[in-house]
């Protein structure tokens, strides 16, 4: 298959899930930067469902960037105690809002090299920050988006960052994001981990059902 091949074929899947799942979009709760960071931080490992749950008390404690640096973290753990590993992540959002406050001014950066600097932010909620609350071109590889890729033939890489490469060539750069959101309904919804319903699956006869 050829270049301009491939990347009609990601256009055909791309535009038959946005007519599946047109409710696809981000589904952690946020109104800025800063508590996107937060929310995305708290994700790993946990239901987005959980994490909105737990964010809600969360964003009425803390309202700004100065009072999680100043937080005592013992007081985030209560917070956040329903999260699993809610002591380290504690101490990342701590740790960011300092780093926040003193090397950018208390604003969250919308360049992916400046966000991975905060503690607990890697390349995934890098990507997540910056399509999701700056509109910028960013593919966020999550278990979901790296199976489903994966069963399509999208991809043969296992790397998240070797995936999020090789995808993003064949993806137009405004798309970055919704692909990302496309693919992880889509893995919840029918091309789950386990027992996919591949009769139910949209792109089926797009799929090269690799297993």
């Amino acid at each position: 298959m050829t270049k301009k091949e491939k990347k009609k074929w990601f256009e055909t899947i791309i535009t038959i899930l946005d007519q599946h799942y047109p409710e696809a979009q981000c589904s952690l709760n946020f109104s800025n930067p800063l508590e996107l960071v937060i929310a995305t931080l708290l994700s790993a490992q946990t239901t987005d469902i959980r994490v909105n749950l737990v964010t809600r008390k969360l964003f009425e404690r803390y309202r700004d960037v100065h009072a999680y640096a100043q937080a005592d973290i013992h007081e985030v753990e209560e917070i956040i105690r329903s999260i699993g590993c809610y002591r380290v992540k504690a101490k990342h959002i701590v740790a960011a809002a300092q780093l926040l406050c003193q090397k950018f001014s208390g604003q969250v950066p919308d360049q992916l090299d400046d966000l991975i600097q905060l503690p607990g932010v890697g390349r995934k909620t890098a990507n997540v920050v910056l399509s999701n609350a700056f509109d910028k071109p960013g593919f966020p590889v999550d278990t979901h988006v790296k199976r489903v890729a994966r069963r399509l033939g999208w991809t043969r890489q296992s790397d998240p960052v070797k995936i999020e490469s090789e995808l993003c060539r064949y993806v137009e750069p405004p798309l970055w994001g919704h692909t990302s959101h496309l693919l992880i309904y889509h893995g919840r919804e029918i091309c789950k981990a386990r027992s996919p319903q591949c009769e139910r699956c949209p792109v089926e006869n797009q799929c090269k059902k690799v297993f």
